[in-house]
């Protein structure tokens, strides 16, 4: 691999995940596809039962990569004025000033999304989608890196505005994060009998390990992580096959394949690996394709999921040598 900054990125990733787990316990898998699309400059849907610690995850990634966290707690009266900001009169200065909202930060968490109206998710996932912001006919540039976790809870009823599937394709991957395991559970309950505050991280002794800046940049060095034909091939083959596996109504879309490949690529960078094997691709199928696989009524009716659907077509499409 060139001496570019993926050089460090295994470096990164260890660094970041001990500092993340000073906090939390047994999310390992989840914090190293959060990295994954923190470096692929991807966004993260992700479900889970309450108190998992989604949003202690956003703040402690915003602590490790000393940049800016902030929450937005999605409800049926936010506007989008609330999330992009707006243009306030300022009395002593006897003219307008733009206010900007909190999707000026570095991690955003976007708390049950699908809570709010249409026209104000639209307004969070513009910004996802362009890098910017359009205050009253102005665009404002977001702060880089720029990361949304948007959370949706699993266990209550879908919510008055649900995501529609073409803004749900916006999300790179959707990460599930289980019930802790019992031995980190119980490191969790160690950490607060030694006088871990969740309110107060400096009391965990977290620190800052990675470099904005250099992070931002990441995102454009891994398109020298190579990609050979064979498995280019075997991407599109992987995205065919969810449009017509009998079960799948609605199957993987174009915008899919090219997080595929740009999470395999950022999977084979944190491996300290400068090209691409199958198992990047396999290991990132079901986060990225997982909330892109609509099930027909029937088989929904019958109990199946996405997840069995994917789990076929990973066993029934050829690997390359």
């Amino acid at each position: 691999m060139s001496d570019t900054v993926i050089e460090a990125l295994p470096e990164a990733r260890q660094a970041i995940r001990g500092e993340i787990k000073k906090v939390i316990q047994g999310q390992d898998e989840a914090v190293d596809h959060l990295l994954i699309a923190l470096f692929s400059g991807g966004h993260i849907l992700m479900e889970g039962v309450p108190g998992l610690g989604k949003s202690l995850l956003a703040q402690v990634l915003g602590y490790a990569l000393k940049a800016q966290w902030k929450r937005i707690q999605f409800t049926p009266d936010l506007m989008p004025s609330d999330i992009v900001g707006t243009t306030v009169y300022d009395a002593d200065a006897k003219a307008f000033r733009v206010k900007k909202g909190p999707v000026f930060t570095n991690v955003l968490l976007a708390d049950e999304i699908n809570r709010a109206p249409a026209k104000t998710q639209s307004a969070l996932l513009e910004a996802m989608q362009e890098g910017k912001a359009n205050i009253d006919g102005v665009d404002y540039p977001l702060p880089k890196p720029f990361i949304v976790i948007a959370t949706q809870n699993p266990i209550e009823m879908e919510g008055t505005y649900p995501l529609p599937e073409a803004q749900i394709d916006r999300f790179m991957m959707k990460i599930v994060l289980p019930y802790p395991g019992h031995e980190a559970e119980k490191a969790l309950l160690n950490a607060y009998c030694s006088g871990f505050d969740a309110r107060s991280l400096e009391s965990a002794g977290l620190k800052a390990v990675a470099d904005p800046a250099r992070i931002a940049s990441v995102a454009a060095e891994l398109s020298r992580v190579k990609c050979d034909a064979p498995i280019v091939d075997y991407i599109v083959r992987l995205a065919e096959a969810t449009r017509r596996h009998r079960d799948v109504q609605l199957g993987a879309s174009p915008r899919a394949s090219v997080d595929l490949l740009k999470a395999a690529r950022a999977a084979a960078a944190i491996e300290g690996r400068d090209y691409v094997v199958p198992d990047d691709v396999r290991a990132m199928v079901r986060p990225v394709f997982r909330h892109r696989v609509s099930l027909r009524p029937e088989a929904e009716i019958e109990g199946r999921e996405s997840e069995s659907a994917l789990a076929d077509i990973l066993a029934s499409e050829e690997v390359p040598r």
